[in-house]
């Protein structure tokens, strides 16, 4: 399965408590179909102290949500799009933004 989302792409939540928010995506984890972006699902975490270097306390965190709930942000509109796939000339298989035609570079 080609990855439709990849880290470091700017996304946008379209479903859930979340809605319409952006983000940077930090982490894809293909075999759950799920991604982490970057100030969005932030869940609060209880952290037990380990050792003297890392004291615990209470730490909020982004959780992860699922790729069917996040569409990618066309980089010449900055608006949502879906993505598809094309083989250029030179052989390469290159992500294309359905809306405008471009190339979605990674």
């Amino acid at each position: 399965m080609a990855a439709r989302i990849r880290k470091g792409d700017t996304v946008v939540v379209i479903s859930g408590v979340n809605k319409g928010r952006r983000g940077q995506v930090l982490r894809v984890m293909p075999k759950v179909e799920r991604a982490v972006v970057q100030g969005v699902a932030m869940v609060t975490r209880h952290i037990r102290p380990r050792g003297m270097g890392e004291p615990g306390g209470i730490r909020e965190q982004e959780a992860a949500i699922h790729l069917s709930n996040l569409m990618l942000i066309d980089p010449r509109s900055e608006k949502p799009t879906k993505v598809g796939f094309r083989v250029l000339d030179d052989g390469r298989k290159v992500r294309v933004a359905k809306a405008t035609g471009e190339v979605i570079e990674s």
